[in-house]
Order: C-alpha cells, then structure tokens, then sequence
C-alpha cells in the first residue's frame, strides 16, 4: 500500500523551517562522505542560502499527517549551482538558454523510512511537469555510488519517460584518480 503523498513548490523557506529541511538532508546524504570523491553534502551554510534563495524551486513532499519526508530541488538561474558552468549549458543549448528554458535538478532526497514510499518519483515527477511545459533541457548529477549502487540513472530515466517524451543521454563525466606510492622506482 502507498502512502499519501503531496508535492508542493516553495521559493523561500523561513530559518526555522530550513533547518529542519538541513537535518533531514545530513542523514541523507551524510553517509556519502565516505562513498564519493566529490563532496555530496552542502555545507550548512550553502544549504540554508539555497532554501533562502527564491531562484531556487524546493519541492517538497508531505505525508498524510503533514511530516516533510522528502525534497527535490530545480532551477532555471544555474549560477545558483556552484559545481557546474552554465557556459556550457549556453554553448550546447543556445536556443534553450535564451528562452531560460535550461534547468538543474540540484538534489532529491528522501526520509530513510519513506523511501519505498513513491516519494522520489512524486517529487521528480513534479519537478519534470515544469521543465515538459517550457520544452526545456534538465541536468543533474549523480555519484557513481549511487549510480552503480541503486542504478539512479537508469531509475530517473524511465520515470521520466513515463512522465514525458525525453531523451536522456550522458554529457560528461569526471573521473578522479589515486596514485598509492610504496617506495622508489626499481632500478633499470
């Protein structure tokens, strides 16, 4: 059985509020510290000025009794998205760009407890209707933690094919690497 879940978009969240929303968001994301190269989880100081920042769409989901479980967040200003360049997203999609039709879909998370819920998939769903109704281009990221170990990618990709007429396609990757020294050369 599914629970009841509703969506809503918020702008500007009040202090109080968005530190609630910070604490669900370290337990999280916390774990990821020590799966991922690239930090996962914003600083609580960069978290708190994103659900300040009316540029930044919170979607958030609700259970039956009110509890918040779960939030995605979107926005069309990428440079409020300090990781990625919106230069890119303007010399690859021009037309895009100037109709303000380029979103970032910054993180989703979901209360550990809820998570078979159909919560994730309530709030990308919404997210997606705004980016359908401008014909807009999406990016997000994932860690290849996440990808490999839950398969985010292939999971968000039929979820919104079931949601619209979109192709989805990697555009870059990152790869970090590690050199472990044990001595010297050997001798030639």
């Amino acid at each position: 059985m599914l629970d009841s879940v509703t969506v809503t978009c918020e702008t500007a969240v009040d202090d109080d509020t968005a530190q609630r929303y910070y604490e669900l968001y370290r337990r999280t994301f916390g774990e990821l510290a020590t799966k991922a190269v690239a930090r996962q989880l914003l600083h609580e100081h960069e978290f708190l000025e994103e659900m300040r920042d009316p540029r930044v769409e919170k979607y958030v989901a609700r259970d039956e009794a009110g509890e918040t479980i779960g939030m995605t967040t979107l926005t069309r200003h990428l440079e409020t998205v300090p990781w990625i360049s919106p230069e890119y997203f303007a010399h690859h999609y021009p037309e895009h760009t100037a109709r303000g039709a380029v979103f970032y879909l910054g993180f989703t998370l979901v209360e550990r407890s809820r998570r078979s819920a159909r919560v994730f998939q309530a709030m990308i769903a919404t997210a997606a209707r705004v980016v359908v109704a401008e014909r807009g281009v999406c990016a997000w990221d994932i860690c290849r933690h996440n990808d490999e170990s839950f398969d985010f990618g292939g999971s968000i990709e039929a979820l919104l094919q079931r949601t619209a007429e979109v192709t989805v396609a990697t555009i870059d990757r990152q790869t970090y690497y590690a050199g472990t020294f044990t001595g010297r050369p050997p001798r030639a």
